[in-house]
């Protein structure tokens, strides 16, 4: 089991920046891929980024340039950090683990893991 522990949301103007970090514990951190999903209100799950257990990352287009992933295995951590943030950022922003082949980062469904979620909302 992985438990994972998200924090730093909150309320932000548009333009404006937050940092989010997911805190992991159970299993050994490094061999997990983590990503960020996104959920508002009447809609689906969202992938945003994810970070390959070598660091490589990967993001979804509309928060390219604006949004970096990165993890710190020796605290066992994982970070989303959020610029130039839009009303249309505004949602639960949720970490998950994957202990697969994370082939298909995009999808939530091959994520075994997840934390409990963390209100981001930007207002315009």
């Amino acid at each position: 089991q992985v438990q994972l522990v998200e924090s730093g949301g909150g309320l932000v103007q548009a333009g404006g920046s937050l940092s989010l970090s997911c805190a992991a514990s159970g299993r050994t951190f490094s061999n997990y891929a983590m990503g960020w999903f996104r959920q508002s209100p009447g809609k689906v799950c969202e992938f945003v980024a994810c970070i390959t257990r070598s660091g490589n990352a990967y993001y979804a287009d509309i928060v390219k340039g604006r949004f970096t992933i990165s993890r710190d295995n020796a605290k066992n951590t994982v970070y989303l950090q959020m610029n130039s943030l839009k009303s249309e950022d505004t949602a639960v922003y949720y970490c998950a683990a994957d202990g697969g082949t994370n082939i298909n980062y995009e999808r939530p469904s091959v994520y075994e893991y997840w934390g409990q979620g963390t209100q981001v909302t930007v207002s315009s």
